[in-house]
């Protein structure tokens, strides 16, 4: 069975907003997305997510335009833990299974449903190949997902990283609603229609 969603956030962050294409093939997830923003400088993004099994990211391209001009990324995930953005071996993001794409809620996704933290109490921390927003680097970042507790809709599940922390709000399979001090989502469940898988 195919679902899919397309889902529109106000980031907050960014004073703009995001609309992302999503699909769920079993335990896949595919999406590309466009956003713009005004801070911390006026930028234009879209980007392309391709996943493996059990949410494993395989492949995150970028294209950023700011007005210094335009730039792309191509991070790649090679299944066993090592990275290569734009060709080049990023060894300090090894063992990492996640791309976390700078001001995108949709990037959460793929942690918290590997782990069902949207339906089950627990912790993790992962090493995530973060992407920074617009200028496209690429650094390495440990995260902290916690489950606190079910909602009518979903989950709460606190999300931690150095000395910033918030309280998320996820729908049942694993979509971020609310992002405080990031983003919002506009009405919730808009756009979803599900399908046989032939």
């Amino acid at each position: 069975m195919v679902t899919s969603h397309v889902l529109t956030w106000e980031v907050t962050a960014s004073r703009g907003y995001e609309t992302s294409w999503i699909e769920f093939r079993g335990t896949r997830l595919t999406a590309h997305g466009r956003a713009v923003g005004t801070r911390p400088e006026v930028y234009w993004i879209s980007y392309d997510l391709d996943t493996a099994e059990e949410y494993v990211t395989r492949e995150l391209h970028v294209r950023a335009a700011t007005s210094m001009g335009s730039h792309e990324l191509r991070l790649l995930h090679d299944g066993a833990g090592r990275w290569t953005s734009n060709g080049k071996p990023l060894p300090e993001a090894d063992g990492a299974l996640d791309c976390d794409l700078g001001l995108c809620p949709l990037t959460n996704t793929m942690p918290v449903l590997r782990h069902s933290l949207q339906a089950l109490p627990g912790e993790r921390t992962f090493t995530m190949a973060w992407v920074s927003v617009p200028d496209l680097t690429v650094h390495a970042s440990e995260q902290t997902y916690t489950h606190l507790g079910r909602t009518e809709s979903g989950a709460r599940v606190r999300f931690a990283s150095g000395g910033f922390r918030s309280d998320l709000e996820f729908d049942g399979e694993g979509l971020v609603i609310d992002y405080p001090g990031l983003a919002h989502r506009h009405a919730p469940g808009a756009g979803l229609r599900v399908q046989d898988d032939q």
